[in-house]
């Protein structure tokens, strides 16, 4: 015989109570499946966010402040690299790119960074609009920053609350780079000369000289905060990361110091894991007690389909088949909901951080969401069980 008209009146009877349970596992799958999401379309963007970055040669200090302030352009206080490392760094001959990377003012909160034109190119390759900046007084614009071409920027010293007065000088907006999918997609980028003028500094060049990009005077270079460079081959890029770990300097490939993040968050999953698995075994048993009350309600229909000569296998089937279906319908709608505020939560942390990222549902998802099922099949078993053990005369005295 079918269960399942059976399991519909069942359900149809207690609407409110299936709905609940439904809920319920719905709920538990959809945390477990934010997470695990979620934490996993961090990591895919700020690797992505990286990957233009591939070695990075600063000051000693701390690599996770290096790393955020140059790639994600989070503004933190770092050393300077001396102006005659500085020097043997443009000059490297195993690098095929050497760009300075100067911080320190910002726009209506958005980060100016001085550099070179030929990381611009690096990072956006064509640009999107207009031209890469020819003169001091020019600049280039991230993709998502709200500066057209043609604007003028007057520059603040620092950023947000710590910001102080206006620079004298004028930028005026020239091009737009493509989108990175990085916090650089809302910089202001200039060339460093520019930079370095406005704060006093020597600009690489000799006095009264107005050319912008390499070859730098080594007689004439400040300090900077970083160098970004692109080693010429693998073993050029070891061999470089090796030279410049020196007491004097500290350097690294991003990935290695994404990978200690990494751990960071993994160690934060395990953390949430643990408290999902919890609330799901909550969740069943709280199910479980949930079911054995109304089955003791439904115990007289039950008997009555007994009288009518259902089996004994056939009610515990129908038992068995709705749990399993509750439990199946719940974790199926998780899979949906956890899925819908992982997208949630991604676009919102991309707009703070200016990170692109793109929740998926993955093997670990869908199979969260079976081992929830296949627990239910199990869970199941004990009120089907129960009912397939009482005699009809028991289940009508119940």
């Amino acid at each position: 015989m079918n269960p399942f008209p059976i399991v519909k009146t069942l359900f149809d009877r207690n609407r409110a109570t299936v709905l609940l349970f439904i809920g319920l596992v719905a709920l538990a799958v959809a945390l477990g499946v934010a997470v695990s999401s979620q934490e996993r379309a961090l990591r895919q963007g700020s690797a992505r966010a990286a990957d233009r970055f591939d070695l990075i040669v600063a000051a000693p200090g701390s690599q996770t402040d290096i790393l955020m302030n140059v790639v994600y352009l989070q503004p933190s206080a770092v050393e300077l690299l001396r102006p005659e490392t500085v020097a043997k760094l443009l000059a490297e001959p195993k690098a095929t790119l050497v760009a300075p990377i100067a911080f320190g003012d910002s726009v209506s909160g958005f980060s100016i960074v001085g550099t070179t034109a030929a990381f611009v190119d690096r990072l956006s390759g064509p640009l999107a609009e207009g031209r890469v900046f020819e003169s001091e007084a020019e600049a280039v614009v991230g993709s998502a920053s709200p500066y057209a071409i043609g604007a003028t920027l007057r520059p603040v010293h620092g950023h947000g609350a710590a910001a102080e007065g206006q620079h004298e000088t004028r930028l005026t907006v020239v091009g737009r780079m493509a989108r990175t999918g990085t916090p650089w997609d809302t910089a202001i980028v200039v060339p460093v000369e520019q930079n370095w003028r406005v704060h006093g500094l020597p600009t690489g060049h000799p006095p009264g000289e107005t050319r912008i990009g390499p070859p730098f005077d080594a007689a004439h270079l400040p300090g900077v905060p970083a160098v970004v460079l692109s080693p010429d081959t693998v073993p050029s890029a070891y061999g470089l990361r090796s030279a410049y770990r020196t007491e004097e300097t500290t350097a690294f490939f991003p990935a290695e110091v994404l990978v200690q993040l990494y751990a960071v968050l993994g160690d934060m999953r395990s953390v949430m894991d643990i408290l999902t698995l919890t609330t799901q075994i909550l969740v069943v048993a709280a199910i479980l007690a949930g079911l054995m009350a109304l089955i003791q309600l439904q115990a007289e229909r039950f008997a009555v389909l007994r009288a009518l000569g259902a089996s004994r296998w056939y009610i515990f089937a129908v038992v068995w088949t709705g749990v399993t279906a509750m439990i199946a319908i719940g974790s199926t709608l998780g899979l949906g909901l956890g899925y819908g505020v992982a997208q949630i939560l991604s676009a919102v942390i991309a707009r703070e951080t200016g990170i692109a990222m793109t929740a998926t549902l993955g093997g670990a998802e869908v199979m969260l969401s079976l081992s929830l099922v296949a627990i239910g099949g199990i869970v199941a078993l004990i009120p089907a069980a129960l009912l397939h053990s009482r005699s009809v005369v028991d289940n009508l005295k119940g």
